[in-house]
């Protein structure tokens, strides 16, 4: 079967599977990892596959579509995202009106979150995989590619017709699928259960290599050009805004095997020369020390060490296993700080004291081990007050970069239901998730905070933490001491600096160019403007 898997346009260095879907003002722009992942497991089983990521090279609409009319796909799958979940939309069904017979399916964290209603906002999309979705397409396109094998030529007499559609039936059977029947009706199957067997998962980097070019691929906290794999799925932690264990991946850790992983490494220096960084995407890679500590020890011993390389990391490593993973290579800890307000840490299931925050920051520079920290603002039980602490606590961690954003809370998650049960979302449109640029916004105001205050404190706050003189210093100091790190704070600066001193939304009285939901959409909550939650917050 001819299947077309495709990152769909939407804006320029658009991050579709980062956690957080937005243009960065760093210049960041993620690989398609969980499509790559589909991709390899639907080459594995003998399809035909074209893999389009339309941000990374720059491709409208009309240039994809005019970039697959002689491949003439059977199947379109498309990534989503809840901010740009109605252009997704209207991209699969200008597919659908290019090639009429071409079964289109949606995947990725909003459809998983939403299926029924996604599929409700269009006749044109045939489906939704939703969960993990893998394995989901692979028996998708089986099943189809059956059913169109079976077809018997046309003959003189017409058989009756059959009591049940066949279509229907075969696609009843496929779990994690959400779909269009023959007569109109949205049917959800049940969900199908997590690939437990990771060591049978492709190497994603093979995929890369096959498809991509690896240039416009950057993350403002790593070295360039990178590679981003993932040695395990699933989180073990239940923080309440986290959008991929809430949705797709769950809240058991599944690993590969430091085998698989070692040879991943050994793949990706031996066929990527000019590569300068491995990025582990595990949500908590170090959620299991004791496999930190073995995958060290191995990567060493094969040197596997010579790539430096960075993963996600709660604040709760100790010492001795932080001084192994930077002798095996490790180089860099992206770490959600999220809070300088213990209370706020409590509320959102973090698991963890600033005290031990602390001593983690301190330990990784004693290591040798750069951090990148991540504040998040407008969680519960957020105030002016606790903002600036905050601010006061990332300054006293003094990370080697900061990103500081407002709640972005996504339909699945637990947070998404607390704010709305609130009445605290001020708008069921998933395009007002971003300012007009792309840039993440907010849709969350609580009695004391309204979301243009969160978004105009993130600003703030980026300013005070990176204009500091001993901050500007030291980057100085670093440049000269590592020329290696100088390119990467060089490309990211560059871009980051263009917005530093710039609102991110929109003074009052300026046009709002955003869209809404596409026609006849109106059966998703996704429609409505922005709404006030109170008296004293009237509508912006």
């Amino acid at each position: 079967m001819k299947i077309l898997a495709l990152n769909p346009p939407f804006l320029p260095k658009y991050s579709r599977e980062s956690r957080s879907p937005a243009v960065t003002k760093s210049g960041t722009l993620y690989y398609p990892m969980w499509l790559c992942y589909a991709v390899g497991y639907l080459e594995k089983a003998g399809h035909d596959i074209r893999l389009i990521d339309a941000p990374a090279a720059g491709l409208s609409r009309d240039e994809v579509i005019a970039a697959i009319r002689d491949f003439e796909p059977d199947m379109a799958v498309l990534d989503t995202s809840t901010p740009s979940i109605y252009s997704d939309i209207d991209v699969g069904a200008e597919l659908k009106r290019v090639f009429p017979d071409i079964f289109v399916v949606l995947v990725g964290a909003h459809v998983s979150a939403l299926p029924e209603e996604t599929l409700a906002l269009s006749p044109k999309i045939s489906a939704a995989a939703f969960g993990e979705y893998d394995e989901t397409l692979v028996e998708l396109a089986g099943k189809l590619s059956a059913l169109c094998a079976a077809v018997a030529p046309e003959s003189a007499a017409a058989p009756e017709a059959p009591p049940v559609n066949p279509v229907d039936e075969a696609l009843c059977a496929v779990r994690g699928l959400a779909f269009r029947d023959s007569a109109g009706q949205i049917r959800k199957n049940d969900a199908r259960p997590h690939i437990e067997d990771l060591d049978a998962m492709p190497f994603v980097s093979e995929v890369y290599h096959k498809y991509l070019d690896i240039g416009p691929y950057f993350y403002g906290h790593s070295r360039h050009p990178l590679i981003v794999i993932v040695t395990g799925r699933g989180c073990p932690f239940r923080c309440t805004y986290c959008v991929l264990p809430q949705t797709m991946q769950g809240h058991k850790y599944r690993k590969r095997s430091i085998e698989s992983i070692v040879q991943e490494f050994l793949y990706i220096r031996d066929n990527f020369p000019t590569v300068k960084e491995i990025m582990i995407e595990d949500d908590t890679l170090t959620a299991d020390r004791k496999r930190c500590r073995e995958l060290s020890e191995a990567l060493i011993a094969t040197g596997g060490h010579r790539i430096p390389w960075s993963a996600n990391s709660r604040a709760d490593v100790d010492y001795e296993t932080m001084c192994l993973m930077r002798k095996a290579g490790c180089r860099l800890f992206c770490v959600g700080f999220e809070s300088g307000e213990q209370a706020i840490l409590d509320n959102i299931q973090k698991s963890i004291t600033l005290d031990k925050v602390t001593a983690f920051t301190r330990d990784a520079k004693r290591a040798g081990i750069m951090v990148h920290g991540c504040f998040m603002v407008g969680n519960r039980g957020e105030t002016k007050d606790t903002l600036e602490k905050t601010l006061a606590f990332a300054k006293e961690l003094n990370p080697d970069t900061a990103q500081f954003y407002p709640i972005m809370v996504y339909p699945g998650t637990s947070d998404y239901e607390y704010f709305r049960e609130k009445g605290w979302v001020v708008s069921n449109n998933f395009r007002e998730w971003l300012t007009d640029e792309g840039l993440h916004s907010s849709v969350v105001s609580n009695p004391d905070l309204r979301y243009e205050e969160l978004v105009a404190f993130c600003d703030r706050a980026r300013r005070e933490f990176y204009l500091r003189l001993t901050y500007i210093f030291d980057k100085f100091k670093q440049m000269i001491a590592n020329p290696a790190e100088a390119k990467r704070i060089i490309k990211a600066g560059f871009t980051f600096f263009r917005y530093l001193l710039h609102p991110s939304i929109k003074a009052k009285g300026q046009k709002n160019t955003r869209p809404g939901p596409p026609d006849g959409g109106g059966e998703m909550a996704g429609c409505e403007p922005r709404l006030s939650i109170n008296a004293e917050t009237p509508e912006s």
